[in-house]
């Protein structure tokens, strides 16, 4: 990777124009997960430490080109000032001389953020009239949003070519970790790849194949291959109109040796509500009356053995109807040894996405992993293989 980081920059007496996403969420008027904002910290942190000012650049909702009051960002002050511990000053505009005049008397030690970037339709057509009129405003641009790193916008790509550039420390935290999943890990290289839909996920597998050793796939998904493998699934959630695609898939993995793990059982019911009386079937002989909420104790152990032979694991997608009790269990017992290799130093693990980090908390897993991903879109499109413009503007400025 050709870009630069905060220990690249000379950033003393520099205004930082910084991209960060805390797009989080707000009831009446107060942060609620200021999750997203703890971990910028590091990066503003750094940029007062080299003797920078930090002017913060950042999206809220989709208010697609309008002034909307509700998606102002002014109520996250407070929340970046205990984040922060330092003053947070707030500018209503991202340009113009409101945003001129709040950067030129900012005082030094402290952080200014600007007005939501996408009030402005420029933002998202990535207007170069519009970039240049931000990258006007600063010295350096740092870039902390990879979550944001997969949209072509003013502030995410073209501003990265206007101003000397670098990665801020998520942005590099989460490039290290996906180089060290899928660019040159450790083998063997285990993915975990779950959830409803193969459609949803043609292009990760696709690419998955060609990169890892093993792959397991769990959830509503391992359906369709089971369909296209000719097996009775009852009346579990598949999509029989990909079975051809499936079939690919599976003929594209072997012909690149990635072993490719579909479960032999698995645990069925009549309905996915808590409490509902559950069996245990094979996974080429589900009733039809019955449909696959879980992996079976046969493939759960069968995806333990997997996960104890690799080295790297790269996680996305429950392997079960994990928000169901007690179809958790197979989730649960994968995050868990998962988690247990990773603290013990005997495996890196890189998991993301909005389901898969929701079903690692629940397992109490997520803090051993080795790292976890906060970008949903963004994190797909790198493990799909995908070029992201954020990223590629700050190897171009590198």
């Amino acid at each position: 990777m050709a870009w630069k980081s905060l220990d690249d920059m000379d950033l003393a007496g520099k205004v930082v124009l910084t991209r960060v996403d805390i797009n989080v969420p707000v009831a009446d008027g107060r942060v609620t997960d200021s999750t997203r904002i703890d971990r910028i910290a590091p990066t503003v942190a750094q940029v007062l430490a080299q003797g920078g000012k930090p002017v913060l650049l950042a999206h809220f909702g989709r208010p697609k080109g309008r002034i909307v009051p509700d998606m102002s960002l002014a109520p996250l002050v407070p929340a970046l000032e205990a984040a922060f511990d330092v003053p947070v000053h707030f500018a209503s505009d991202c340009i113009g001389p409101e945003a001129a005049k709040a950067i030129a008397t900012l005082p030094e030690g402290e952080v200014l953020l600007l007005e939501n970037t996408r009030f402005h339709p420029e933002e998202e057509k990535n207007d170069s009239a519009f970039a240049a009129a931000i990258a006007d405003l600063g010295d350096v641009y740092c870039n902390d949003a990879f979550s944001a790193a997969h949209r072509a916008h003013a502030t995410t790509e073209g501003i990265a070519r206007r101003l000397p550039a670098c990665a801020g420390r998520l942005m590099q935290a989460e490039l290290l970790a996906l180089e060290a999943a899928l660019g040159n890990p450790e083998r063997p290289v285990a993915a975990v790849v779950g959830g409803a839909k193969v459609s949803t996920k043609l292009d990760l597998l696709g690419n998955l194949v060609e990169k890892v050793d093993i792959l397991i796939i769990g959830g509503g998904m391992a359906n369709t291959f089971l369909v296209a493998q000719g097996k009775a699934i009852g009346k579990s959630l598949a999509e029989p109109d990909l079975a051809d695609t499936a079939r690919d898939i599976l003929k594209r993995a072997e012909a690149a040796g990635c072993t490719v793990l579909l479960p032999r059982d698995a645990v069925v019911a009549a309905a996915l509500s808590e409490g509902v009386m559950t069996s245990v079937a094979a996974s080429d002989a589900v009733p039809p009356d019955q449909m696959i909420l879980d992996a079976g104790p046969q493939a759960t152990e069968d995806i333990l053995n997997a996960l104890r032979s690799a080295r790297t694991v790269v996680w996305n997608g429950p392997l079960g109807a994990f928000e169901t009790k007690p179809f958790d269990a197979a989730t649960n017992a994968a995050a868990a040894l998962v988690a247990a290799m990773s603290a013990d130093g005997k495996m890196t693990s890189v998991a993301g996405g909005g389901d898969t980090v929701a079903a690692l908390n629940g397992a109490g897993a997520a803090t051993s992993f080795t790292y976890i991903s906060t970008a949903g879109g963004a994190f797909l499109e790198w493990m799909e293989g995908k070029t992201l413009p954020g990223v590629a503007a700050l190897n171009a400025a590198a």
